[in-house]
């Protein structure tokens, strides 16, 4: 169990903290498991505190600075494709190493060098000497070496040396350096490895894979990982070898008291895990063989000689015992050769060439070296750098290139030079590293958890505070960068305030902005806007639109700008809660009160003249889809459930008669001519989908359980305030405004 929820878990069962043990395992095994349980310990609360700590400084800390940030630059700007500005504490320092990096790049000036290559023929090799000055930004100086050598002409062998030199083994493999891995040598970004990881590891293929330690335990069985591999046809006969032979003992790592280092539990084939889960679970299983098996050895070479009074070099290297290399072969050395030379000898040189280069700017930061950057300076967790890295991403700060590169964006590169200019401790990892080495105290029992957390919230809050009052220098950088509101978007649609037409904006967060009354209207995130045959919302007048998901089985629904950014009716708010995972789609900022949720009684498009029956799969309801034709379908107002109609009918339509048996809603159906199911050619049919035989006949349902008459459930659109259908229950309470799971 994690410890973040320990305490959870008590307060909820009620029982006292002297009378409640848990069970330490790192993996899923019977073995694992049933030792755990044989030797279960006392829940520890200090380290549950600190993990409290943490979570309660990064939601107030990242709400605060979010939502201000969010509501400001959004009013004013068009082209900022972002749905949230937003702050946090690991997540911002994150972003703005990337930045740094950029700045460097951009800020970088190319500067000559020069350096002397000369070359000699030895035994029938040309070989080109290195200069033990490397290069000289001086051309006039270099210059000045080139003709000293040229003048001697000779090279004599001042010394020869041969070491044997060893390329140690890795030790054990913690979550840092595998996602690291898995992003410069697999292609993988930190949140997919962390996903792949986690599903080998609830499937029993490794051991936990959230683990800072690349130490292992004393107690740690080697030969029976090792002997679960032998029958593998990728390295058995290498881990066969290393049982017969003996196997190393592991490097000393570091133990950080907290999990094992990652380590294959069974073996694996991959028509068993995939394509992208096998090459993860491969290297997790070559890195272990690779933690005992022996050094990689090889002799390295080094010819010096002289000349003109300077000195140049040549090295060469030849691979003894290629140890874990065999199994680890992208970490192998190759041999180089060099011709023979005896102390003393003169060699002519063949060519002097002064070669001339320049500097060139450091690269964008890969997310390898971000997730170093990241631990180096206590920016998250093992657990936790993923979704930071992740959410710059979402956010459109940076975008990730060829090679994982990771470029800010415009709108990451004006944050961080706002913070920059207003308080640079906000992107900085310092105060993020202070807040970590509180919080490990706290973990150790060593400080009190609410005099840290009160110091460092009371610390934000006067930043906090300054920020506000200086956001006009940051807000001078987002308006040389950003156009403006007024600026941005295409008409689309009547203000139903100043009958004014307001224009679409349709990067992200989409919206509505009215420049006569200067308001802005948010709209669904996902789907394509477009007016709705030019009707109006009887409640205020706005012209509707409609949202059309993408996809042969996408979802429609008219809304009204206004009821969707301010819902009229009282309780509509847990209605949208219930529908934000749902036919709605994710909402943009504030509320998002769509057509198919409004209980006006009248309005043609409403949820009581649109809704047919409740929902099989929750509490929401089935509601016609306008724009369905010719595959008519119902969708559901809360949740994915779609159940298709009749194909291929001119028309269908709700009407106001109810059905006798189960008080759904009677529609109306025209069909076709050519593929009329009914009698002498009749194309006109009313009835009750769950009651007409004919009709439920026709119905299909997708995304959802099997389409069952539904009498006993009562009315088909429910009696409830807002006209929801009787399902099994609301679904989930959410936060409207904001979830810290985003920042």
């Amino acid at each position: 169990m994690c410890i973040g929820y320990t305490t959870k878990v008590i307060q909820c069962t009620g029982f006292k903290t002297n009378d409640t043990y848990r069970a330490r395992f790192s993996s899923v095994t019977e073995k694992d498991v049933v030792k755990a349980l044989d030797n279960l310990v006392r829940p520890n609360k200090d380290e549950a505190m600190a993990v409290d700590a943490r979570q309660e400084i990064d939601l107030k800390v990242g709400v605060a600075f979010t939502r201000f940030q969010t509501s400001y630059f959004q009013g004013k700007y068009g082209n900022l494709d972002s749905r949230v500005i937003s702050y946090g504490p690991c997540q911002t320092p994150t972003l703005g190493f990337c930045v740094q990096r950029y700045l460097q790049i951009n800020t970088f000036k190319p500067e000559k060098f020069w350096s002397l290559h000369p070359y000699i023929i030895q035994n029938g090799y040309e070989i080109q000497l290195e200069w033990h000055r490397g290069r000289l930004f001086d051309i006039n100086v270099a210059m000045m070496f080139q003709k000293l050598v040229s003048e001697d002409g000779l090279l004599e062998v001042t010394e020869i040396s041969e070491k044997q030199e060893t390329k140690s083994r890795p030790v054990g493999l913690n979550t840092v350096n595998l996602l690291k891995v898995a992003s410069s040598a697999l292609g993988f970004g930190p949140q997919m490895a962390m996903q792949l990881a986690e599903r080998l590891y609830t499937q029993g293929f490794i051991s936990y894979p959230r683990t800072e330690s690349t130490a292992y335990p004393p107690s740690f069985d080697f030969r029976g990982v090792l002997s679960a591999q032998t029958n593998n046809p990728t390295w058995g006969n290498y881990v066969h070898g290393l049982l017969t032979t003996g196997y190393q003992k592991p490097r000393l790592g570091t133990d950080a008291g907290d999990h094992p280092p990652i380590t294959p539990m069974r073996s694996a084939a991959e028509d068993m895990l995939g394509n992208d889960a096998w090459k993860l679970y491969q290297y997790i299983c070559q890195h272990f063989i690779g933690t005992v098996s022996p050094d990689c050895k090889y002799i390295r070479k080094k010819v010096e000689f002289s000349i003109g009074g300077e000195s140049f070099h040549c090295t060469g290297q030849h691979v003894v015992t290629k140890g874990f290399t065999s199994i680890m072969p992208w970490l192998a050395l190759n041999d180089k050769n060099i011709p023979s030379f005896v102390k003393g000898q003169k060699i002519e040189i063949s060519k002097l060439e002064l070669y001339e280069g320049s500097t060139s700017a450091p690269d964008y930061l890969t997310e390898s070296e971000l997730i170093s950057l990241m631990e180096k300076n206590g920016i998250g967790t093992d657990a936790s750098i993923p979704v930071h890295i992740n959410n710059i991403c979402e956010r459109n700060y940076v975008q990730v290139q060829a090679g994982r590169k990771l470029v800010p964006t415009p709108l990451g590169i004006t944050l961080v030079r706002g913070y920059q200019t207003i308080d640079p401790d906000l992107c900085l990892p310092d105060i993020r590293s202070f807040i970590e080495q509180q919080i490990t105290l706290i973990a150790k029992g060593q400080v009190d958890h609410r005099h840290v957390v009160q110091h460092v919230i009371q610390q934000f809050t006067q930043k906090f505070s300054y920020f506000v009052k200086k956001i006009e220098d940051m807000d001078a950088l987002f308006e040389a960068q950003f156009s403006t509101l007024t600026d941005s978007g295409r008409i689309l649609s009547k203000c139903g305030k100043c009958l004014r037409y307001m224009k679409y904006i349709s990067s992200q967060p989409p919206r509505l902005y009215c420049g006569t009354c200067e308001e802005v209207y948010y709209l669904p995130q996902k789907g394509n806007i477009k007016l709705y045959k030019e009707l109006s919302c009887p409640l205020d007048n706005f012209e509707l639109l409609i949202c059309s998901m993408p996809g042969p089985d996408g979802k429609s629904f008219p809304l009204c700008p206004y009821c969707y950014s301010n819902p009229p009716f009282e309780g509509i708010e847990a209605l949208i809660n219930t529908a934000k995972t749902g036919s709605v789609g994710k909402i943009g900022k504030g509320s998002g009160m769509p057509c198919s949720l409004c209980p006006h009684p009248s309005c043609p498009n409403s949820l009581v003249s649109q809704g047919v029956c409740a929902c099989p799969e929750c509490s929401g309801t089935l509601v016609l889809d306008p724009i369905s034709a010719p595959r008519w379908k119902l969708c559901c107002n809360m949740c994915n459930c779609l159940v298709f109609l009749a194909q291929g009918a001119h028309r269908i339509s709700t009407t106001k008669e109810r059905c006798g048996e189960c008080d759904s809603s009677i529609i109306e159906v025209d069909f076709n001519k050519k593929t009329t199911p009914l009698e002498d050619g009749a194309t006109l049919h009313r009835g009750c989908i769950l009651c007409d035989e004919l009709l439920h006949s026709l119905v299909e349902m997708k995304h959802g359980r099997s389409f069952k008459h539904m009498s006993s459930r009562g009315r088909g659109r429910g009696a409830r305030k807002g006209g929801r259908g009787r399902g099994r229950g609301g679904g989930k309470i959410m936060d409207p405004k904001m979830s810290f799971r985003d920042f």
